[in-house]
């Protein structure tokens, strides 16, 4: 009694087991990524860790043109109109430290494109931290909601924890009963 043998594998089926989420997404954001220009998607994932967090904090990357002549690319930056001034000081620093990014001198120009965030197409999200938006929210709830929050989370001994429950405890006394 032989048992038959198993055929072999198809190419095309994937014999992987269980892959990361990642993975299936890895092909749909290079693609997405590259419309725009950026041939490395980490300059966009990883922006606070390129320019350090108080120029991410400033500005957004747009979109990367590549000139005719093939010298070097022009990274286009999304920035405030107040911040605008401080960051054009930092442009060639800035440059040095996306061009790390890339492995040689990909980028040769950096354009400043002065908008409001609300106004960009995209998100239309300001560019404050969450640390900000959570103390804005603070600032707008009823000084008795803050107190009775403060309260309820006055046992947490770990400040980052306690402020978060506290953002938490204020969303769910100011939440509207129907």
């Amino acid at each position: 009694m032989s048992r038959k043998p198993l055929p072999p594998p198809d190419p095309a089926r994937r014999m992987r087991g269980f892959e990361a989420a990642s993975g299936f997404l890895r092909d749909p954001i290079r693609h997405a990524s590259e419309s725009r220009g950026f041939a490395v998607a980490r300059l966009l994932t990883h922006w606070p860790e390129v320019v350090g967090e108080d120029l991410a904090r400033m500005t957004r990357p747009v979109k990367i043109g590549y000139g005719r002549e093939g010298f070097g690319a022009t990274l286009t930056l999304l920035v405030a109109s107040a911040h605008a001034p401080m960051v054009q000081m930092q442009l060639p620093r800035m440059v040095e430290k996306v061009n790390a990014v890339y492995g040689y001198a990909a980028i040769s120009r950096i354009t400043l494109t002065q908008t409001a965030a609300t106004g960009f197409s995209e998100g239309q999200a300001a560019f404050l931290w969450p640390q900000n938006a959570a103390q804005n929210a603070a600032q707008d709830a009823a000084p008795e909601i803050v107190e009775k929050a403060k309260e309820t989370t006055a046992p947490v001994t770990d400040p980052g924890l306690r402020q978060a429950l506290e953002a938490l405890a204020r969303n769910i006394l100011t939440r509207r009963r129907k």
